[in-house]
């Protein structure tokens, strides 16, 4: 996924010394050896006992994480879903009749690349589920559905196997779970969903371009403007982490602070702690173009710091390790509740309880 354009990370404490001032150096060692005793305490005592380590206040039994850990786990055992290859036709041909059954109608966005390796012509296609779309409040809620082709930063084997089970797949599990609730939105709001191709076609990183889906998407958009305009937009991204922890993006607030907010002050309202209102990480994602080409105000969801932060925490990014055995569907089950009672929150016709 993603460039990571800044990180506001925790752990990272930069120091410059003089060499012609040995106490100081003495001085900043014992600082940093503190430090990171600080840390590693901290680390150690905020380690999940479970899943879900009461991420959120319980959650209401119509959001079910049995439900969409069950959709996270048939996405992966499709396997690989890079964009062209047989796994994604397998997996947008499964998923327009799953929003079709939910009283979606399933529409695509279809256009070619070229392979970067290569320079042949590759197949893309933009899925859209459209709830209620003569509504006068419309919502994009999207998620990218290919998988990157390797798992680059897996230092054992960065050619390995890679099914993407958070970084590719619990943001449409997420909207799977959340689909079932789209029927019976009130009589104002209309909803899209919409998932991105070739947002990781990526072989080989600082040459091939990130974001190919949403960008054609955002373009469209542009071109060709909806009657009906959205309102705003939110993108799920890595959302499936058994230690949940969703901070407030860095470009999410440059663009569409009125919408993160609200998002945190609903999850805020309904208790838990697995929203946490403060910024964390910048992130380039596909947000990005929703935002700066499309003028949609979307903000992105993420939990980047997968499983953990913190001095020595491993990272599954990108890794053989984006399995769903660490993922949970009890963190899924949480996005979806926040998302779908901002949704509602966003209705004159009623106000929602949790």
């Amino acid at each position: 996924m993603k460039r990571i354009r800044e990180a506001i990370r925790d752990d990272q404490a930069p120091t410059r010394v003089s060499a012609s001032k040995p106490w100081a150096l003495i001085v900043v060692t014992l600082i940093f050896a503190g430090f990171v005793l600080v840390r590693f305490v901290a680390f150690r005592q905020t380690q999940p006992d479970g899943v879900g380590n009461q991420v959120m206040a319980q959650v209401p039994n119509r959001y079910q994480p049995e439900r969409a850990m069950r959709y996270l786990q048939e996405i992966c055992k499709i396997g690989p879903r890079v964009t062209g290859s047989p796994g994604m036709q397998r997996q947008r041909d499964a998923l327009a009749r799953f929003f079709q059954e939910l009283g979606g109608t399933v529409t695509f966005q279809n256009f070619e690349i070229r392979h970067p390796e290569n320079g042949e012509s590759v197949p893309v296609s933009n899925l859209i589920a459209t709830w209620h779309p003569n509504r006068p409040k419309r919502f994009l809620l999207c998620a990218h559905y290919d998988t990157r082709p390797y798992p680059d930063s897996d230092r054992r084997n960065p050619k390995g196997y890679f099914v993407g089970a958070n970084d590719g797949g619990s943001g449409v599990a997420a909207l799977m779970e959340l689909s079932h609730h789209l029927r019976d939105l009130p009589d104002d709001l209309g909803v899209d969903i919409v998932l991105f191709d070739a947002e990781e076609f990526v072989w080989l990183q600082d040459r091939d371009d990130y974001f190919l889906g949403s960008k054609f998407f955002a373009q469209k958009y542009l071109a060709e403007p909806p009657a009906i305009p959205y309102q705003s937009g939110v993108l799920l991204d890595m959302v499936g982490d058994r230690e949940l922890k969703i901070y407030y993006e860095g470009n999410s607030l440059k663009y569409a602070r009125e919408v993160t907010t609200g998002i945190f002050r609903t999850a805020r309202s309904l208790g838990g702690s697995a929203f946490v209102p403060r910024r964390r990480h910048v992130i380039q994602d596909a947000h990005w173009p929703l935002n700066e080409i499309a003028r949609i105000p979307t903000t992105d969801l993420i939990d980047f710091d997968y499983p953990r932060p913190g001095f020595g925490a491993p990272s599954y990014w990108h890794t053989e390790q984006d399995v769903p055995a660490n993922c949970s569907g009890q963190s899924l089950a949480t996005v979806v509740w926040v998302v779908h009672q901002w949704l509602l929150e966003q209705s004159d016709e009623l106000t929602p309880k949790g």
